[in-house]
């Protein structure tokens, strides 16, 4: 964590107000969302009563702190400007991009990153995260209407101009005191506000609307508005029975692997889309109530995060994941989805001492009681040989990051569900990365990095 400069404010300080910005905004804005934060907490005060084990390990990571606060919003942008500036936003806040992702392979045209702390210090004071995607016009098939949607983008500035100065002034001075830190985040939180009328006509939506729902959400309102903010939970299978107690319609499919005795990776689940009122402009270009319409796009979202694999981790829960998708030809469809995932899961080890030794996760090496009590007793035996003296703990590393299956089925889900369409592959890293003015960072080699400092600081 670096430390700011005298009389500048940390990022995590700024990241942590943004946050919270973010979080009574949306909760103004979808209703629903303050009655999801209420079952999360209830049911994770309910899974750290019935499991001490659990909140020991959560205590000893630093991530019992930073339950409460920890979230991550999704928003989404239509140009390569657009996500350049987002990038250097994030960085006043100490986010950086972190992977790239492919969601055209799953029938949506864009390709993202998350924006995320890095470094540990960073990710306990608030791992506040923004999954961030780039629209993928070279997708859409009729070239007019690619043509058009250009053009809105063009003319739009969805940043305030404050935001913008701001950019630079904490760029230039290498931070932001107090008074111009809060500006920065009232001016930043602006950009991700939802806005009820359109810059497009009621026949330009509707068109975008027919070749992708999330063309129309991404090219036709004034800015990008923040899609979904999505608390934590430690047990995701009671949340979402609690969600459908309330009267909550949540999805049918938790999206990411089974239920397991040691979490792996994550596991998403959402209630549907808000159906939100818009005003269109008219061929004069003033809005009129007799122009409106509605559009659907934004819902509610919970996560549950669990331990970081390794590449040789990441590789086996692809091939699993696959296999479950692919048995009978029913991808992640049918009564009988969480049967075939479990049943193929059943070949993923499912004890932390077999994942460790294995070498398909990543963990955190720390002293015991005993280990501090006499620190000389470590020294001259491996990290096996300490953990099995009673010296050493080995905690799961959590996940930060995301799955881009699981993100896309969430997106399928609540825009509508019937949006797959026939897209290859499309991967193209180098011009995401272009448009970003950056390389994303590489998620297996912060992960690595933490574990390996961990066993640095013991003396392994």
């Amino acid at each position: 964590m670096t430390t700011p400069a005298p009389g500048h404010v940390s990022p995590d300080a700024i990241r942590t107000l943004f946050a919270q910005a973010m979080s009574t905004m949306y909760r103004t804005e979808v209703p629903l969302y303050g009655t999801l934060m209420t079952l999360v907490t209830e049911t994770n005060a309910e899974a750290l009563a019935a499991d001490p084990a659990l909140a020991g390990r959560l205590q000893r990571s630093d991530a019992l702190d930073r339950l409460d606060a920890e979230r991550h919003g999704a928003i989404r942008v239509g140009s390569a400007r657009e996500l350049g500036i987002l990038r250097r936003m994030f960085a006043v806040m100490g986010m950086r991009p972190v992977g790239y992702y492919d969601l055209s392979v799953a029938g949506v045209p864009v390709h993202s990153t998350a924006f995320r702390p890095v470094e540990a210090q960073a990710l306990a004071r608030n791992p506040f995260r923004v999954f961030t995607s780039l629209l993928r016009l070279e997708l859409v098939e009729d070239p007019d209407l690619r043509r058009r949607a250009a053009d809105v983008l063009d003319r739009r500035e969805i940043f305030t101009p404050a935001a913008l100065d701001l950019i630079a002034q904490a760029e230039r001075d290498g931070g932001l005191g107090e008074a111009d830190a809060r500006r920065f985040v009232a001016e930043a939180l602006e950009t991700f506000r939802w806005h009820g009328e359109a810059t497009v006509s009621q026949a330009e939506y509707r068109a975008l609307h027919d070749a992708h729902r999330l063309i129309a959400d991404v090219v036709c309102f004034p800015g990008p508005h923040i899609n979904h903010l999505t608390p934590r939970t430690l047990d995701i299978d009671a949340a979402q029975a609690a969600m459908r107690a309330h009267g909550i319609a949540a999805k049918a499919v938790i999206e990411g692997p089974p239920r397991r005795h040691c979490p792996i990776l994550l596991r998403q689940t959402s209630f549907k889309a808000l159906e939100e009122a818009v005003r269109f402009p008219a061929a004069d270009g003033r809005s009129h109530d007799d122009d409106s319409g509605t559009h659907t796009a934004r819902f509610g979202e919970i996560e549950q995060r669990g331990l970081a694999l390794t590449p040789k981790g990441r590789a086996l829960y692809d091939r699993l994941l696959t296999e479950a998708r692919d048995a009978g030809g029913a991808g992640s469809t049918g009564d009988d989805y969480a049967t075939r995932l479990q049943a193929a899961f059943a070949a993923f080890p499912d004890d932390d001492d077999t994942l460790r030794r294995e070498g398909l996760g990543y963990y955190r090496y720390a002293l015991t009681d005993a280990g501090h009590a006499d620190p000389t007793a470590v020294a001259g035996r491996s990290p096996d040989a300490a953990i099995a003296a009673g010296l050493v703990t080995a905690d799961p590393i959590v996940y930060e990051d995301f799955l881009p299956v699981s993100a896309a089925g969430i997106f399928q889900s609540n825009l509508g569900g019937g949006e797959q369409r026939a897209y290859a592959a499309q991967a193209n890293r180098d011009a995401f990365e272009e448009a970003l003015g950056t390389a994303v960072h590489d998620e297996f080699a912060i992960y690595a990095g933490l574990e390996r400092d961990s066993l640095a600081a013991l003396g392994f």
